[in-house]
Parts: C-alpha cells; sequence; structure tokens
C-alpha cells in the first residue's frame, strides 16, 4: 500500500500527518509503531488521521509512537495547520479529539491558539502537582532544569503504582522563572522518553505555576521552543476555564512510503 504522508514539528514535537477523510486507512499498531520508528520508518513523536466529522471541521485521531491513543496539544495546533492547508478550515477550526470538542484560531502571526477543556482537579503530592489537561501530567517544580536527569526521574514516576490505574502518567519538571515566565522539560508516556516539547504538559505546567503567583498569560519556554497559557482560574475551589494554548507549528516536509 502507498502512503502519502505529511510531516510536521510543533516546538520540537513532531507528526506524521494523513488525510484520511476517505475514511480508507486502517492502521494496526504494528503499523503506527513502524512508521514513528526512527530507524525503520518516518520517525515521528506522534501520528494523526484528518478524517471527516458530520457537524465540526473535522475529527482527529491521535497516536502516540507505541500505538496508544491520547490528547496531544501540540499536535492538535499541527493538525490546524494541516487542515487548512487541505483547504478544510481558513481563520477558525472545530474538531474532535480523543478528550472531546476543542477550538482553534490560526492567528496571523502563524501562531496556532488552541482551546482545552477545563481542568475541575488539582491532586497535590506534598510540593508536587497532578493535574489532567486531556492527558494526565505529574509536575515537579525543581532548580536548574536544563540540567535535571529528566529521563531517569520521569521514568521512576511515570510507573509509579499510584498512577497504575491512569496507565501510568507524563511527568513535568519546571523551574520558576522571572517575568511570569517557567522552563519545563517534560518526559511523555507513549513515546516513553523525554520530548522536546509537549502541549498538555506545558498547559498543566502553567496551571500549576499559579500557585507560585504566576498569572495569566504565563510564558513557557521548552527545548523545542516557546509557548504561552491562558486561563481563569477560580480561587474558590482551584477549578480552571479558558484555557488556551498558543505557539507554532510548521510542515518540515511530505512524502510517499510502500507499507
Amino acid at each position: 500500500m502507498k502512503l502519502h504522508f505529511f510531516k510536521y514539528q510543533a516546538t520540537g514535537n513532531d507528526f506524521i500527518l494523513i488525510d484520511n477523510r476517505s475514511g480508507e486507512l486502517r492502521l494496526s499498531v504494528e503499523e503506527i509503531r513502524l512508521l514513528c520508528d526512527r530507524k525503520f520508518g518516518i520517525g515521528a513523536d506522534g501520528l494523526m488521521l484528518i478524517e471527516p466529522h458530520p457537524s465540526l471541521s473535522f475529527s482527529l485521531n491521535y497516536y502516540n509512537s507505541d500505538g496508544s491513543q491520547s490528547l496531544c496539544g501540540n499536535g492538535s495546533r499541527a493538525a490546524v495547520c494541516f487542515a487548512s492547508r487541505l483547504g478544510i478550515v481558513s481563520d477558525n477550526a472545530s474538531f474532535i479529539a480523543y478528550d472531546g470538542a476543542h477550538d482553534a484560531q490560526l492567528l496571523t502571526n502563524g501562531l496556532v491558539r488552541l482551546n482545552m477543556n477545563d481542568v475541575h482537579e488539582v491532586i497535590y503530592f506534598n510540593q508536587d502537582v497532578f493535574i489532567d489537561t486531556g492527558s494526565p501530567h505529574y509536575i515537579r517544580f525543581v532548580d536548574d532544569v536544563k540540567n535535571y536527569p529528566v529521563a531517569e526521574e520521569g521514568r521512576s514516576i511515570r510507573y509509579n503504582a499510584a498512577f497504575a490505574e491512569r496507565n501510568g502518567t507524563n511527568v513535568n519538571f519546571v523551574e520558576l522563572l522571572p517575568g511570569n515566565t517557567i522552563y519545563v522539560r517534560t518526559y511523555e508516556r507513549g513515546v516513553e522518553n523525554e520530548t522536546l516539547s509537549c502541549g498538555t504538559g506545558v498547559t498543566a505546567a502553567a496551571l500549576a505555576a499559579s500557585q507560585h503567583g504566576y498569572t495569566s498569560p504565563v510564558t513557557v519556554k521548552t527545548p523545542g521552543g516557546d509557548l504561552s497559557v491562558e486561563f481563569e482560574k477560580n480561587r474558590t475551589d482551584r477549578s480552571f476555564t479558558g484555557i488556551y494554548l498558543i505557539g507554532p507549528a510548521k510542515m518540515v516536509f511530505q512524502g510517499d512510503l510502500e507499507l
């Protein structure tokens, strides 16, 4: 089978995108893993299928590189750019993803502003925080995050028994910087390693930083680039609404593959 694909990156998170509006393509977990493999396939942190939806702009099926599914914030922003390239959307988009419906805007400066679902629960583990932003995220505030052993520490928390019912958790290590800015490094579940950026992770980290006095919009630095997160915090029950993830996404190349 000949497969036409597009490769996108969003602050260093890279994705394979496929136009499946015909509905004819059905990929197995093994095929997804092969396509995402960086030596035997195209190579990516995840794979996405753009498919039709009866009332929204499109349906987005996202797969991590191990074939598991979740919401991907950076991937969703890349998918909106891809949908624009396909002529499905122009300035505004609405789509269904793993955790429900989302809206997004393509801004004039090349950024995508993605509406994330509300967060109603924040769980504290001493000084650490757990927040589900469509994908589960554990947040630990550290000093000198650029030299922190993210892979080793992230792996130990990711497989902790406390998160077994959730199939584990993503883990974010966050340094608080001046100027309402944070620096985030993420160990991603499903990739099983550190990635250059994680959209749902930086969103969770920005929300968690609000307990340290950081206010919307929070500037977020990652190894793959800069993003920002907007939100409204309910100080009564610590819930969050009006959450937006804002950052760039860009097509890298397209090609054909025999599968």
